[in-house]
C-alpha cells in the first residue's frame, strides 16, 4: 500500500506529487464561464434556475432568515455548541495576536506612514453534503472578524432537508453577518459581481469542488481570493523514537479527505517504517472511509528512507507541505532545521487534526509545494495596507533636486515639472 523511496528515487516521488494537481479541463472551464456569464447577466433569476438545476433545490429566498437560523440551531447539541464555541475562543485568541498596527513618523517636516485598514465585505463560500465542515467556517470567518471585516456574509449550497445545522451554528458563533442559500461556481458569481438581492465582496475564501475552485480563478482581479488550493497533502518526519501507530494514524487521517491526498512518511529507522507499514494495514480495517483511504494511500502513500534529520528536514523543505509532523525526540530543535511547510505540529502529542479542529493555528494552508513562498490564512489576508506622504515646503525644497534629476534621467519630464514649479514657488518665497 506504502511505496517506499530513497534519495535516489526521490525525484519520482517528486514527479508524482506535482503532477496530482491537475487543472480544470476545458469543458469544465467553459461550463463555469457560461455560469458566471449568466448569473452576471440575469441575477437573481439566474441563481434561482442554477440552484434548482444543479442543488435540485429552488430555495424560497436566496437570504437565510432570522427564524431559519434559530430553527436549524437548536437541532445541533449542546455539547457540539459548547465545542464549537471553545473551538472559536482558541482561533480568536490565535489571531487577535497577529494583528498589525498603523504607524507613522514624523522627521523634519516629513510625515508618512502606513494605515491597516479591514476590507469592507468578504464572501465564504462553504461546500455542502458531505464536506460540510463547520471548523472551516470558523477558521475562514474568525480572522475575517479579527481583522475588523465590516461584513461577512457565507455562501453555501440549498438542500431539500435544508442546510447543516452545525454548519449555521459556527456561523452564528464566528460573526457571520448574513447566509446565502447558493452554491456551486453561481455562488461564486453572485459573491464576486453582486445581483440584485446580494451585495458584492470584495475577497472570496473557503474551499469547493473543482468548478468552485475554476470560477475563484476566474473572477479573481474581480475580487481577492485566498488562495489557489489544491490537493492536501501531511508529511511526518519520524525517528526511532517515535510511536508507529500514532504514525499510522495520522498518515489515514489526511487520506480520509480525497483519494489525491497525499501521506509521507521520512524517516531515518528502516524498523519505524516497516511497523508503519504494517500498522497502517491494521487500522484501515476499523475506518468507516477505508475505502477513500486506501485509494489515497496506494496512489500517494509514500515513505522515504533518509539518512539523518538533517537530510529529513532538506527533502521536506523540497516538498514544501501543507502540514509537517515532526515525531522525533527533540522536535523543538528541528523545527529550527524547517522553512517550507504550511503549519508545523510538535512531537507526538499534537496531531494534525487537533489544528483541523481545535488549537487556534488556521487549518487554510498553501498546498503542492506553495508552502516555499506563500503562508496560511491569517488577519493579514483581509486587511489592506495604505500608505500616506506629507513634506512641508522646506522638505520639498530640499528634495527637490533629487526627484527633478531622476525624473529626467527615466525621460519623464512632467514629472520633473511637477517639481519644479514647487521649487520656483519656494524660491521666489
Amino acid at each position: 500500500m506504502l511505496k517506499i523511496y530513497n534519495e535516489k528515487t526521490l525525484p519520482e516521488l517528486m514527479e508524482k506529487l506535482k503532477n496530482r494537481a491537475a487543472g480544470a479541463t476545458g469543458e469544465t472551464e467553459n461550463s463555469v464561464r457560461n455560469i458566471l456569464k449568466n448569473v452576471r447577466e440575469n441575477g437573481d433569476r439566474a441563481l434561482f434556475e442554477l440552484s434548482e438545476k444543479f442543488d435540485g433545490v429552488r430555495p424560497e429566498s436566496l437570504i437565510m432568515s432570522r427564524e431559519e437560523k434559530e430553527t436549524a440551531t437548536t437541532m445541533v447539541s449542546p455539547e457540539l455548541k459548547e465545542t464549537i464555541r471553545k473551538a472559536a475562543g482558541n482561533i480568536t485568541d490565535f489571531h487577535a495576536r497577529q494583528k498589525q498596527q498603523s504607524w507613522s513618523v514624523n522627521k523634519d517636516g516629513r510625515i508618512m506612514g502606513q494605515r491597516i485598514l479591514p476590507l469592507a465585505r468578504v464572501g465564504l463560500y462553504v461546500p455542502g453534503g458531505t464536506a460540510a465542515y463547520p471548523s472551516s467556517v470558523l477558521m475562514n470567518a474568525i480572522p475575517a472578524k479579527v481583522a475588523g471585516v465590516g461584513s461577512i456574509v457565507m455562501a453555501t449550497p440549498p438542500k431539500a432537508d435544508g442546510i447543516n445545522p452545525a454548519v449555521i451554528y459556527a456561523a452564528e458563533v464566528a460573526g457571520v453577518s448574513e447566509i446565502i442559500k447558493v452554491g456551486g461556481a453561481q455562488a461564486i458569481a453572485a459573491l464576486a459581481y453582486g445581483t440584485e438581492s446580494i451585495e458584492k465582496v470584495d475577497k472570496i475564501v473557503g474551499p469547493g469542488n473543482i468548478f468552485v475552485a475554476t470560477a475563484k480563478r476566474m473572477v479573481f482581479g474581480t475580487v481577492d481570493i485566498d488562495m489557489f488550493a489544491g490537493p492536501s497533502e501531511v508529511l511526518i518526519i519520524a525517528d526511532d523514537s517515535a510511536y508507529p501507530e500514532y504514525v499510522a494514524a495520522d498518515f489515514m487521517s489526511q487520506a480520509e479527505h480525497d483519494p489525491m491526498a497525499a501521506s509521507i512518511l521520512i524517516t531515518t529507522s528502516e524498523r519505524l517504517a516497516k511497523k508503519v507499514c504494517d500498522e497502517t494495514e491494521r487500522q484501515l480495517l476499523t475506518l468507516s472511509r477505508s475505502e477513500i483511504i486506501k485509494k489515497s494511500l496506494d496512489s500517494y502513500g509514500s515513505v522515504i528512507i533518509a539518512e539523518d534529520l538533517d537530510s529529513a528536514a532538506r527533502i521536506s523543505d523540497m516538498i514544501s507541505p501543507e502540514h509537517l509532523e515532526l515525531m522525533v525526540e527533540n522536535p523543538f530543535e528541528l523545527l529550527g532545521k524547517v522553512r517550507n511547510a504550511g503549519s508545523v505540529f510538535l512531537g507526538a502529542n499534537s496531531p494534525e487534526p487537533l489544528g483541523d479542529y481545535f488549537a487556534g493555528p488556521n487549518h487554510v494552508l498553501p498546498t503542492n509545494g506553495t508552502a516555499r513562498f506563500s503562508s496560511s490564512l491569517s488577519t493579514d489576508s483581509f486587511v489592506k495596507r495604505s500608505t500616506f506622504l506629507y513634506y512641508s515646503k522646506d522638505a520639498l525644497g530640499e528634495a527637490s533636486d533629487d526627484v527633478i534629476r531622476f525624473a529626467e534621467a527615466e525621460g519623464l519630464t512632467a514629472h520633473a515639472n511637477s517639481i519644479r514649479v514647487r521649487k520656483n514657488t519656494v524660491n521666489k518665497d
